[in-house]
């Protein structure tokens, strides 16, 4: 029955999440190339590509891969980094309207809090070892690095907390510490969360 629900309920996130994400795009007035350097919509459409692929390929190569445990809360950790950063330090910076707004809650609250609910109590808990939570830093260590070289190029940061110009490369990099620290201690959270169930279901 778990089984079940884990697999329906996975497969109508990632319905809602293509749904979303390829919205957003198509409103954006903003070129696809800035729209695609949101770590959000880079989140977001993690999601939607892990869960399709888990949901409804699963006995695919890619299938495997993303049904992995550690692979799905790698995914849970970007996402919820996503949903606190956005909604305790992004959220005042701008006032979206119409489908923007349902976009940006959506994007920012309404999909991370599903994904994090499913990743709790759908996806079967096997113990995970502390080296995962570095092996997690890759992904956003490569995010930061892309967006500080890109924006050195364009001229055009993603996030205030990353634009150069604006503060200067100390600052950033400070910042982008700050945030790599943040992934590491939110990722052992949630390793913990995670051994505990395991222990729980032994």
């Amino acid at each position: 029955m778990k089984a079940k629900t884990h697999t329906i309920f996975a497969a109508l996130l990632a319905l809602v999440t293509w749904f979303c994400v390829i919205l957003q795009f198509y409103i954006s007035t903003d070129t696809f190339a800035n729209v695609i350097s949101y770590f959000t919509i880079l989140c977001n459409s993690l999601i939607a590509v892990s869960l399709t692929f888990s949901a409804f390929f699963p006995k695919t190569q890619l299938g495997q891969f993303f049904s992995r445990l550690s692979v799905k809360t790698a995914v849970a950790l970007y996402i919820f980094i996503v949903f606190i950063v956005y909604n305790t330090v992004l959220r005042g910076i701008w006032k979206p309207t119409g489908w923007q707004l349902f976009l940006d809650n959506m994007l920012h609250v309404a999909i991370p809090v599903l994904y994090i609910l499913y990743w709790l109590f759908l996806v079967t808990k096997t113990k995970l070892s502390w080296k995962n939570g570095l092996y997690w830093l890759i992904f956003p260590l490569s995010y930061l690095i892309y967006s500080l070289v890109r924006g050195s190029v364009t001229n055009w940061y993603p996030y205030p907390f990353l634009n150069v110009t604006e503060l200067g490369l100390g600052k950033v990099l400070v910042n982008s510490l700050i945030m790599l620290l943040v992934f590491l201690a939110s990722g052992s959270v949630l390793i913990a969360v995670n051994n505990k169930f395991e222990k729980e279901v032994d």
